[in-house]
């Protein structure tokens, strides 16, 4: 269990070796912002949440606490909400929201409802827990690069060493120490690896239930392209995705291809003010002395966090 204040300690780390106050815990030189920056990492925002839900705690911890059913926009913006303050908020926003996600993981405690894997009907859950912890971080950092070199240059050994260097600051966040994260990059691959053919990973029926609202939208304006349900599926470790019972035939493999091909060709070209996220140019402007974001800034964090401007008060 991470408590308070053992969260308090690692924000003590956090802060030591933040770029800046004005920075935030990364700043602009780091591999990080360079990663989340791009709007098209949200390619892999299927994968990761259907990581997540994998590991049964947290498939019965959505289940019975989240609201994603009955508001599905809403919690996409509380999650992109959190997780961008960490990256491209200042320090004082990146530890407010480390702080606002432990209250939130606080109140998700229960029971698991029936046995799944490992765990047993009756044994007991909770979102603070640093083997989950553990597990949705690597979800978010291992997606992230994924996507990143699916469409982009891909990074070099060095860079990913860089990168899980800055992912190990970032997981201090969550309140895990040095000791609970693989040390090196090569180790968090075997780590990564390990859990996706364990029977920690395994699909409960309401993992299933959640991922089946999920990629089918819930509503009929939600309902994602067969392209992104394809390539969803495709990034998923096999047996998991039989798991899900995620389809991938012939005509699903191929919108993926043609999708991927077009994104390839296109992104890259995309003017800077489309192409990165509204969080990453409020941070921007930060840097640049600007009190508020401008009108197209507060346009794109709508679309990503729900408000116009990132560090407008801490929730």
């Amino acid at each position: 269990m991470v408590s308070a204040k053992d969260l308090e300690t690692t924000l003590d780390l956090v802060r030591a070796e933040a770029d800046g106050r004005v920075e935030g815990i990364f700043g602009p030189e780091s591999l990080t912002w360079r990663i989340d920056r791009e709007a098209v990492i949200f390619l892999g925002a299927g994968r990761a949440l259907l990581l997540q839900l994998a590991h049964p705690w947290v498939a019965a911890a959505i289940a019975e606490h989240s609201r994603t059913f009955a508001d599905p926009i809403g919690r996409f913006h509380r999650t992109f909400d959190i997780v961008f303050a960490m990256v491209f908020g200042s320090l004082d926003r990146a530890l407010a929201s480390a702080r606002q996600l432990h209250r939130r993981h606080t109140m998700i405690v229960g029971r698991m409802p029936e046995p799944v894997g490992p765990f047993a009907a009756g044994s007991l859950y909770c979102a603070n827990d640093v083997a989950a912890l553990r597990w949705v971080h690597a979800t978010l950092v291992d997606t992230a690069l994924i996507v990143h070199d699916l469409v982009l240059p891909p990074f070099s050994v060095e860079e990913r060493e860089q990168y899980w260097a800055e992912s190990r600051l970032f997981g201090a966040l969550f309140g895990l120490t040095p000791a609970d994260l693989p040390a090196d990059w090569a180790s968090f691959a075997a780590y990564t690896e390990a859990m996706a053919q364990s029977d920690t990973l395994s699909v409960s029926p309401a993992a299933r239930e959640v991922a089946t609202q999920i990629m089918s939208g819930g509503r009929p304006w939600l309902r994602p392209p067969r392209w992104y349900r394809a390539l969803t599926a495709r990034l998923l470790p096999e047996r998991l995705r039989v798991g899900f019972d995620l389809a991938l035939e012939k005509q699903d493999q191929t919108a993926a291809d043609n999708a991927l091909r077009w994104i390839r060709r296109v992104y890259p070209r995309l003017p800077h003010r489309l192409r990165y996220v509204g969080p990453y140019q409020e941070a921007q402007a930060r840097l640049r002395g600007q009190p508020q974001p401008d009108w197209m800034t507060r346009c794109l964090n709508r679309a990503w966090i729900g408000r116009p401007h990132m560090d407008e008060r801490s929730r």
